[in-house]
């Protein structure tokens, strides 16, 4: 990896540590804000939905747009909308505000995909996976940092300063990618697929939208139920369109390459249960004993803390492996691993430092599915369409995250036990919350989704980076 290619991954680096600690830092103050809002905890959920929302359906157009204009064009544009919205999110008068604002930084999420195209341009194919690898890691020291200074600003210094920090980081980073990041990639030359776009847009939009409701609203709900509907028939629309029309938001003949086809199944499924393990440690963190291990926002945050820090060294590794030995090795010893950690959650988890080991052992399992998945995608797509690629890779991945939080609070509902709080022989209060059977249904769940994810795994088609490298060169040395 030579000087410009080192230069460029550590901008980037710092570009997803940054998104992931912000987004992280706002989940602590959430229930903050439904207090000062007086609002309900269904109003609330938007405060994190709005910006998944968004961020999903902006990826492929983000990477399809960043083809045709530019990466860093594009990168600019998602970064500097992202800005804008944080600054404007700490001066919120009402929560529809706070909630317009949180939309609008969705925007921002456009830099995962264009970011991860920048990288397949500047480096040779045998560094991109292990530069992938730091990119993933980064995102779960994002995480472990948002979660931990983001409950610290949240207690001692308000909601509204989490937001206040955030803009003066984001400002700093965005100068430094005005001043300091060139241009990569082969811009194409082909009109913009409006029509895919909405298409797709509104009908991501609706699916997400019924996802999110579902708990609350419930899952046949004719309304709910509606918006599903509809979403599904402009997503199947979509398809049609796109094949027919001269210059696709997304080639659907690329999207039929197999290993184009095993990430994008493998990224839902995966992130599916992540978002589960996340979740569930979370909630079992801070329930209060014997139901959970009753740690604070702090404490619970800190238990995922180490976890993080060891994806952050094992995603290299992974990546450097991915080029070595290929991905479907990597794919199916992830899934594994991931079960094993699965099954430490259900067996394992009476203190905190055997949630940290358990969370060790599932993260990095998760790390190891993950980051092979991105590569799979800038191999296999030519250099124009690797953007839009990554983009529809990142979509399908948040519709997986999406998915795996509402599987995690439905479980928790339907498995709950009484706790009855006595004062000298008499019932003071009884509350409900979930009760052990929950987390080990939940875990079970996740380990049934990986199970899924081995199967979809094994269509791999796999390949060795260096070696289609060694035979090139001697190729060339031949002639």
């Amino acid at each position: 990896m030579d000087s410009r290619g080192r230069e460029v991954l550590l901008l980037l680096v710092w570009g997803d540590l940054l998104i992931n600690y912000v987004e992280t830092m706002v989940v602590p103050a959430i229930p903050t804000i439904q207090n000062d809002f007086s609002i309900s905890s269904t109003l609330a959920s938007w405060i994190t939905s709005a910006f998944i929302i968004v961020g999903a359906v902006v990826s492929p157009i983000f990477g399809k747009l960043a083809d045709l204009y530019g990466r860093k064009k594009m990168y600019l544009i998602s970064l500097g909308s992202y800005l804008i919205a944080v600054g404007l999110a700490g001066f919120s008068p009402t929560i529809y505000t706070l909630i317009g604002a949180r939309a609008i930084q969705g925007l921002g999420y456009g830099i995962f995909p264009v970011g991860l195209a920048i990288i397949t341009d500047v480096l040779p194919p045998e560094d991109v996976a292990t530069a992938q690898g730091l990119l993933s890691g980064s995102v779960g020291i994002g995480t472990a940092l948002g979660l931990i200074v983001g409950a610290y600003i949240d207690q001692n210094l308000g909601w509204q300063y989490a937001f206040h920090t955030a803009f003066f980081l984001s400002l700093a980073f965005f100068v430094v990618i005005l001043l300091g990041l060139k241009d990569t990639g082969t811009r194409v030359k082909q009109s913009i697929d409006y029509v895919g776009a909405t298409l797709i847009t509104l009908g991501m939009v609706l699916i997400l939208v019924y996802i999110t409701e579902g708990p609350s609203l419930g899952w046949l709900n004719y309304e709910n139920l509606t918006m599903l509907t509809l979403g599904l028939l402009l997503v199947l629309a979509f398809i049609p369109v796109e094949l027919r029309v001269r210059d696709p938001l997304v080639d659907m003949r690329l999207m039929r390459i197999r290993n184009v086809m095993v990430s994008n199944l493998v990224g839902i499924v995966s992130s599916i249960a992540l978002m589960i393990m996340y979740f569930g440690i979370i909630y079992y963190a801070q329930l209060p004993p014997p139901f959970g291990l009753g740690l604070d926002i702090f404490s619970a945050g800190l238990t995922l803390a180490p976890a993080t820090v060891v994806m952050l060294i094992v995603g290299p590794i992974v990546g450097k492996l991915t080029g070595d030995i290929g991905p479907k090795p990597l794919l199916l010893v992830g899934s594994v691993i991931s079960v094993m950690g699965f099954l430490l959650l259900i067996s394992n988890r009476s203190s905190s430092q055997a949630l940290v080991e358990d969370v060790i052992v599932a993260g990095t399992g998760m790390i190891s599915i993950i980051i092979p998945l991105i590569n799979m995608i800038a191999v296999s797509l030519p250099e124009t369409a690797r953007g839009i690629g990554l983009g529809v890779n990142t979509l399908l991945r948040n519709l997986g995250a999406s998915i795996g939080p509402v599987l995690a609070t439905s479980i928790m509902t339907s498995y709950k036990d009484p706790y009855v709080f006595m004062l000298n022989g008499k019932i003071l209060s009884i509350s409900f919350y979930p009760s052990r059977t929950a987390f080990d249904v939940m875990f079970e769940v996740a380990i049934l989704v990986i199970v899924v994810n081995l199967g979809i795994s094994l269509a791999t088609k796999n390949y060795r980076l260096r070696e289609k490298r060694g035979k090139i060169e001697a190729d060339v040395r031949s002639r």
